[in-house]
């Protein structure tokens, strides 16, 4: 029996050493969304003593997201068969390496390349921090538990991101990329103690290595041609031959896998009902909420015409509800299920967005910002946890680290499509204008789209509650014939 078999438990009660390797893997998980987003206030300031234009300031953001929504599935399968321990440990390390690059360099083009490797190295770390979890907490109340600490940190990553976004700017942007060093160091003296080795599973396996390839490179382009495409134009030749090659490479990817014999993706796991409804519920449930991030982001700024730090601290009741939230959230998954608290979630997102709609010049924090506020922190708090429970139930160990992978690929891409189109929908009304007057006429149509994006959300949510109901109540209806006929 291999060492993390051993420490696997089903209770709820842990000693220090479980508390210590959740604790462990919850606290990168929290680093990985907390450069999703931190980032996001410190953009002036980082054109401004860099130099940047507007396009090459998006990549300081999307050369994060490029890196980590593209290889995410190749991480995630990379920690089952390589091990997860160990490519955790390798990919902390050069997460912690990016962000001292990030922080030093006074070139552009070395900063968006620090980002992608950061984002490089979170889709090795997501994937294999969840894994580990699924597979030391066995499924039920113990898993649940631990899921919803570990969603936590993750949850309160991107939300307090833009808090200590604009605490650090007031200092300087590199401390916002600085901060991460520290905390990585310690996650990996603590990781390398803690977290037990395990054996891959090779049953005899290969490396699965032109699925890799095409898969990676194609999930690459993808992100790319969906990230640039504001810029460059949708319908830009360009555009459409990189989506066109895009897809092409992954078309040849899902060929590859139905036909190797030990399959980077076995593609039999998509039949997952809960685990296909978790990963298109989370794509849309991020893309609605990154678009509407942006668009909050420059209505504070541009025409309220807040300070970095204020726009931070307007955020703060979020992260706090989330904070506070998730670590007792668990009780009622547990009791209700994760497709109604998933459903829940996601309808608070679409009335908080709603409200948004009617924002103005004139509006005022308490009444119009801070309800939507409020309701995206319940959002969170009732949605995220769900979400990766839902992925992982029912997925064997050996796969934990794919399941996870799909989750969060899902994520990363859901959101950048979801920023890409709220942004072309902002440009095109005159958002992308300087003044307040064009940015308000874009606003309301951007966060139409947000709210539309969020609905879609609700509906993949509700099927994930009445399909149950429906197979249960045609169970009891065969008993019933079963008795009647007897």
């Amino acid at each position: 029996m291999s060492s993390s078999a051993q420490l696997s438990t089903t209770s709820t009660r842990w000693d220090a050493r479980l508390w210590g390797v959740l604790l462990t893997v919850s606290t990168v998980i929290g680093l990985d969304a907390l450069d999703v987003s931190m980032v996001g206030v410190a953009l002036p300031s980082i054109r401004a003593d860099l130099g940047l234009s507007t396009s090459a300031l998006q990549w300081v953001v999307s050369g994060y997201v490029l890196g980590y929504g593209g290889l995410l599935l190749l991480g995630g399968r990379t920690a089952d068969l390589l091990g997860r321990r160990r490519v955790f440990l390798i990919a902390v390390s050069v997460f912690a390496l990016a962000s001292l690059l990030g922080g030093l360099v006074d070139d552009g083009a070395l900063l968006i390349a620090s980002r992608f490797i950061k984002g490089l190295s979170a889709a090795f770390t997501a994937p294999a921090a969840l894994s580990i979890i699924t597979t030391t907490f066995q499924e039920g109340p113990a898993r649940n538990r631990a899921i919803s600490i570990f969603a936590v940190f993750g949850a309160s990553g991107y939300s307090a991101g833009l808090v200590f976004s604009g605490l650090l700017t007031q200092v300087g942007w590199r401390w916002t990329f600085l901060l991460p060093v520290p905390i990585a160091l310690v996650v990996l003296v603590f990781a390398y103690r803690l977290i037990p080795a395990n054996r891959p599973e090779r049953t005899g396996a290969g490396y699965d290595f032109p699925g890799a390839i095409t898969g990676a490179a194609g999930s690459l382009l993808l992100v790319f041609s969906v990230v640039e495409a504001p810029t460059v134009g949708w319908l830009a030749a360009r555009t459409l031959i990189s989506f066109g090659v895009a897809f092409a490479l992954l078309a040849t990817f899902i060929v590859i896998e139905k036909r190797s014999a030990h399959p980077l993706l076995r593609l039999g796991i998509l039949r997952s009902g809960p685990l296909a409804r978790a990963n298109i519920g989370g794509a849309l449930f991020f893309g609605a909420y990154i678009g509407f991030q942006f668009v909050v982001m420059l209505y504070l700024q541009s025409v309220l015409n807040w300070s970095a730090l204020q726009t931070a601290l307007g955020f703060l009741p979020a992260a706090a509800i989330v904070a506070f939230g998730s670590p007792r959230i668990e009780p009622l998954i547990d009791r209700v299920g994760t497709p109604r608290t998933i459903l829940a979630g996601v309808v608070a997102h679409v009335i908080g967005y709603a409200l948004f709609l009617n924002v103005d010049e004139s509006s005022s924090y308490a009444l119009s910002v801070l309800p939507s506020m409020i309701l995206l922190g319940l959002g969170f708090t009732l949605a995220f946890s769900s979400l990766n429970i839902q992925a992982t139930a029912g997925i064997a160990d050996n796969e934990q680290g794919l399941a996870g992978g799909l989750l969060n690929t899902s994520v990363q891409i859901g959101g950048a499509i979801g920023l890409a189109v709220v942004t072309a929908v902002l440009t095109a009304n005159g958002g992308a204008e300087a003044s307040r007057t064009a940015l308000l006429s874009g606003l309301t149509p951007a966060l139409s789209v947000v709210t539309g994006i969020a609905v879609l959300a609700v509906l993949v949510s509700l099927a994930g509650v009445i399909r149950p109901r429906r197979t249960a109540e045609a169970t009891v209806g065969e008993a019933e014939l079963a008795l009647a006929t007897k």
